[in-house]
């Protein structure tokens, strides 16, 4: 009996104290790595729409409208062309522009020359696809509104957190999604608006 009390109290006690000390930082770090992973996938995830963003311009800058394709603003950026401004001269000198020698000249140049060109790893065609998400596409969309009589082109680009997410805790998914959805936002990320006019912007600026 003293050497089953000896074994219960050298042995068994000290594993089970370990075993439910790790449980106790496990369940402590479990939501401390989630968040962990949330903030790198969203940090992915904004820098594409961000890119999108910055094609959406561009091309309505060319074509009077924003596009729901994403394959049109990949073949944009791989073959359009966009019209920039350059002034020769200074408008600050009175003499040149007195003398008219302040000109403007309007010119064309290759969207892939102009656009990214401070992100040398840019890839065009990962814009597409959200990240982590198993291949799966960004969701567009595009439209003309009437906003008090001015037709308005708006676009829209959306990431879930259920795809964006994808294989993390589900019970931490939902519990982050039902923390949106009671602030009355939308459940993952997303820039522009098809509803209302809100210059382009992303729900995370």
């Amino acid at each position: 009996m003293k050497a089953l009390q000896k074994i219960l109290t050298l042995v068994v006690f000290p594993a089970i104290i370990v075993v439910l000390g790790y449980l106790l930082v496990a369940s402590i770090m479990k939501p401390v790595r989630f968040e962990q992973e949330v903030d790198k996938r969203k940090d992915v995830a904004v820098e594409r729409l961000k890119a999108i963003r910055t094609l959406e311009v561009a091309f309505k800058g060319e074509h009077g409208r924003f596009t729901a394709s994403l394959d049109s603003l990949v073949d944009f950026y791989n073959n359009g062309e966009m019209t920039v401004v350059r002034q020769i001269g200074s408008m600050d000198d009175s003499l040149a522009v007195a003398q008219k020698r302040v000109r403007r000249d309007t010119m064309k140049v290759a969207i892939k020359d102009t656009l990214f060109k401070d992100q040398p790893n840019f890839i065009v065609d990962s814009i597409k696809y959200i990240p982590y998400g198993n291949g799966k596409e960004i969701t567009m969309d595009a439209v003309i509104k009437s906003v008090s009589g001015v037709n308005v082109p708006l676009f829209e680009g959306t990431i879930s957190y259920d795809d964006l997410l994808r294989g993390l805790d589900r019970q931490l998914i939902i519990n982050l999604k039902a923390a949106q959805e009671d602030l009355g936002r939308y459940t993952g990320l997303k820039v522009g608006s098809v509803t209302t006019p809100n210059n382009n912007a992303g729900n995370w600026e």
